[in-house]
């Protein structure tokens, strides 16, 4: 006779929460934590009665936060998640229609930067009866689709539950989609209104405690013996440090790999402070919005050894940066590929050490060493001609602000960022005091996320000073995370540098021989420009804040934020037309056809920086 299985009837929401308090992950030290640190949730027509309640009875298991703004509180997950090195995951849950479309763009955010989020938006009824239902779309083609499916592009798992019993098999796989470090993104579990309170009787054996762990896949043998040879016959190496080095840990492999075989690293955005701006072996920012030094080594280099990255345009110069042979050390097949590359298909940490104990006493040579050394030196005399600004100055650049908060914050400060001017002055500038004191979204570079994100890595890393860098375009899209931030009691310091305008765009625009047009605020369709107080803003959500006159100004307020709790904003205007030297090429198509001369000589002249740098 057989055994009974043994069940628990739960509605489908309820089966929801117990599985996932029940899922932990284990650490490299061997501890445990519970791998769903929270759920950021906002209720509605479609997810308030079922998973709202199913929230309620497990809430000092499985807390839940509630956000203002369902793309905002998904990408506050998405930060805490990035700063927890993927080791942690949070859940975003919505109301169909609506809330549920809010958070395609931050399931852009996760899928591009392969960061894991559990999405679970609400959805129609099932059964169909009450069809359509408030916040319903009708597809009269598809009766089976609903505004849930604009997640599927932008997930790497997507279920819809229109039974109980599909949790199941669902659950599992939206986990392995979460866990695993080649294929880590958002997973959605879209659960049909009626059936999130339809109850089951579940198999017991789903809801056992289950510990994830970081699997770490070694390098193929023979990929390996290859790599080593590519390396032993270089003669001027560099090394790309890229997210995937943070992700698997291996921060230290790499200073150690670097330090043995005296190989210069040049970090991407997602890369940075991997290594310390201090040490001697870091050449710096690569790429379009890198530094001189790091771009004349990667373009000189006769070996490139990527680690953890997939080398978009803004770090390959639009795949014309690197003219040696690209090894490719990355957990993705399809990434391990790129840019005509030796694959060597390995975790970041285990594939360091494989490629060190193989060259043995390899290093890299002293002429090589000596040209990263001088490069260093350069840049770092550069900036000092254009980073220093007095106290008494007023609408200094983006980089001199960027000086001026870096100079004043203490060592374990996280900056965050995303999008416009700040990344490419942050990339450049930033020199980071501590390991991981550096957090940029810019493989999306999605406006708006940098407050909420903030919020996200003070979660994530209560112990550290977290430092939001936003320009005023990013803070007009999204700034109701301040207060969020304030009603959780969390202490973040947000610099708010206000150009008034797009001003990054703008310089794109004007590189283009384009007219000033609809990026600067006096360049848009207005009657009468509005006069915009963030400080007054920021105090109306339960922010200190203060509008700085001058850089002096600046450290003052960034000294007392320090010393306060709660939410300091500080906002200081800058010079929206000035920008760092630097930069590697980027490949932009410039009309061939205009009415104005200006685009025309422009196209003539962005045609010649492309053929000089393809040959075509």
């Amino acid at each position: 006779m057989s055994k009974t299985m043994q069940t628990v009837r739960l509605t489908t929401a309820q089966a929801l929460t117990r599985f996932l308090i029940n899922q932990h992950v284990e650490l490299d030290d061997g501890s445990e934590l519970p791998l769903f640190a929270g759920v950021w949730a906002i209720f509605g027509h479609g997810n308030v009665a079922g998973i709202g309640e199913a929230l309620y009875q497990v809430q000092d298991q499985l807390p839940t936060y509630r956000g203002h703004n369902e793309q905002s509180m998904a990408l506050a997950a998405i930060a805490f998640a990035k700063a927890r090195q993927r080791q942690q995951v949070m859940v975003a849950t919505t109301s169909i229609g609506p809330g549920a479309t809010n958070l395609v763009t931050a399931a852009g955010v996760a899928y591009v930067n392969r960061l894991p989020v559990l999405l679970v938006p609400g959805d129609v009824f099932a059964s169909g009866q009450p069809d359509p239902v408030l916040q319903q779309s009708e597809n009269f083609a598809d009766g089976s689709s609903t505004v849930n499916d604009t997640l599927r592009p932008v997930s790497r798992y997507f279920h819809r539950i229109t039974r109980p019993e599909q949790l199941i098999q669902a659950l599992p796989r939206a986990m392995v989609a979460l866990t695993d470090a080649a294929l880590c993104g958002p997973a959605t579990i879209s659960i049909c209104q009626d059936v999130q309170s339809l109850a089951f009787d579940y198999p017991a054996y789903m809801f056992e405690k289950r510990v994830w762990r970081l699997r770490r896949q070694g390098p193929d043998a023979n990929e390996l013996k290859q790599a080593v040879k590519t390396l032993l016959s270089a003669k001027q190496p560099v090394i790309v440090a890229g997210g995937g080095v943070r992700y698997s840990l291996a921060e230290s492999e790499l200073q150690a790999f670097a330090k043995r075989h005296k190989i210069p690293v040049i970090e991407t955005q997602a890369g940075k402070s991997s290594m310390l701006a201090n040490d001697p072996l870091n050449a710096g920012a690569v790429g379009v919005t890198g530094v001189d030094s790091a771009n004349d080594l990667a373009a000189n280099a006769d070996v490139v050894l990527a680690v953890g990255t997939r080398l978009q345009d803004f770090i390959s110069g639009s795949n014309t940066l690197f003219k040696g042979q690209v090894i490719q050390l990355n957990v993705q097949p399809m990434d391990a590929i790129k840019y005509r590359a030796q694959g060597l298909l390995s975790d970041a940490r285990l594939g360091l050490q494989a490629l060190s104990s193989h060259l043995a006493g390899y290093v890299a040579p002293v002429e090589w060493q000596q040209r990263a050394t001088a490069g260093m030196s350069a840049w770092a005399q550069l900036c000092e001609g254009i980073l220093p600004a007095t106290d008494e100055q007023v609408m200094p650049s983006d980089a001199q602000v960027v000086a001026a908060v870096n100079a004043s914050v203490d060592e374990n400060a996280v900056v965050v960022a995303a999008a416009g001017s700040l990344p490419s002055e942050l990339h450049k500038h930033w020199r980071a005091k501590q390991v991981g004191g550096y957090h940029l979204e810019y493989g999306y570079s999605c406006m708006g996320y940098e407050i909420c994100g903030g919020v996200g890595v003070k979660l994530a890393c209560p112990e550290r000073d977290v430092v939001v860098m936003v320009g005023d375009g990013s803070y007009m899209m999204m700034n109701s995370d301040i207060a969020t931030a304030v009603s959780m009691g969390l202490k973040l310091t947000i610099v708010v540098l206000d150009n008034r305008g797009f001003s990054c765009i703008n310089r794109l625009q004007m590189a283009t021989g384009g007219a000033n047009f609809n990026n600067l605020l006096q360049d848009t369709y207005h009657k009468g420009l509005a006069q915009i107080d963030f400080a007054g803003h920021a105090r109306s959500m339960g922010a200190q804040a203060d509008h700085v006159a001058n850089v002096g100004e600046l450290k003052q307020a960034l000294h007392s934020a320090r010393q306060q709790e709660g939410v300091s904003v500080v906002v200081i205007d800058t010079d929206p037309l000035h920008c760092s030297p630097g930069g590697a090429y980027w490949e932009v198509e410039v009309p061939s056809v205009s009415e104005r001369e200006e685009v025309t000589a422009k196209h003539q002249e962005w045609t010649a920086q492309r053929i000089a740098a393809r040959g075509y």
